[in-house]
């Protein structure tokens, strides 16, 4: 019986070798190490900058903002500071100017959300409901009662027939101005107090572009007290030295009365749930 030939021979060594090196680079590609996978960043993987600290340390001088800027307790409900105006930076404590109708808008500052920068609503385009019936609280009292104050009521009178919270701008009496000297002699009550010249209103060292001469709530001297009666919501504008305004809703006094037995004279939330007689009238 012939042997193989030499080239059937160098044929099977060449496929035995072939067999071989792929055994080994499989064998070397299964001993490898996994390779280490890449995680992508996540709010999770930073460390949070904690802005707000407690107990509060406030500074011992109340600071002095510029005209125009409003000064509000921050976002920590510590301390007082000025509020951050239109493309300034804010955070959690920082806050922006409310009374502008400014907002922080963190979406610049993703994954994080700590650091925003102040900016406007945009105006929405929406169309009236024509179906909407509407529904509106009464106005609340008043928060104060001597100076300026808030008041708030729950309506849905707009575009959107949503419920919201509104709120108006409310002033009973001066508080610098002691109202029983303008009492006439033999009297014990005065209804309405009005000042002799008209004047404009401020806010934040930003003033109403109009001079106002408002109508307020009285006092008495025995143990009656002074509520209003009639009123109605104007909207005053202002203007800010910076060249900014803004439009705030407020409470125009017509008439007051003086009646009923409070539990401490001039205190005129003491017994307002015996005022159900006299609700009062809003135009």
């Amino acid at each position: 019986m012939c042997g193989p030939s030499p080239v059937m021979s160098w044929l099977l060594l060449w496929i035995l070798t072939a067999a071989g090196i792929q055994q080994a680079y499989s064998l070397n590609s299964t001993a490898m190490p996994p390779a280490t996978a890449t995680m992508s960043p996540t709010a999770d993987s930073y460390n949070r900058t904690q802005y707000c600290k407690w107990p509060c340390e406030c500074p011992k001088v109340t600071p002095k903002c510029p005209p125009g800027v409003s000064l509000l307790m921050d976002g920590c409900d510590c301390c007082k500071t000025c509020a951050r105006q239109v493309g300034e930076v804010c955070n959690e404590a920082d806050t922006c100017d409310y009374h502008k109708g400014l907002y922080c808008d963190y979406s610049s500052d993703k994954p994080r959300y700590e650091k925003g920068v102040c900016a406007s609503y945009p105006a929405e385009t929406r169309s009236w409901h024509k179906n909407c019936i509407t529904q509106t609280t009464s106005w609340s009292p008043c928060s104060k009662t001597c100076g300026r104050g808030l008041s708030m009521r729950i309506s849905n009178a707009n575009e959107q027939c949503e419920l919201v919270k509104e709120s108006r701008l409310c002033n009973l009496r001066p508080c610098e101005v002691d109202i029983t000297k303008h009492i006439k002699p033999g009297k014990k009550c005065l209804n309405i107090y009005r000042e002799d010249q008209s004047s404009n209103f401020t806010i934040s060292g930003c003033t109403s572009k109009k001079q106002y001469r408002p109508k307020y709530c009285g006092v008495c001297t025995d143990e009656r007290c002074c509520i209003p009666y009639k009123s109605k919501t104007i909207d005053v504008e202002f203007e800010c030295p910076n060249g900014t305004g803004f439009t705030w809703k407020m409470m125009w006094v017509q008439a007051c009365f003086c009646n009923l037995s409070c539990k401490n004279p001039n205190d005129i939330f003491a017994e307002l749930e015996s005022y159900y007689g006299y609700p009062e009238v809003v135009n």
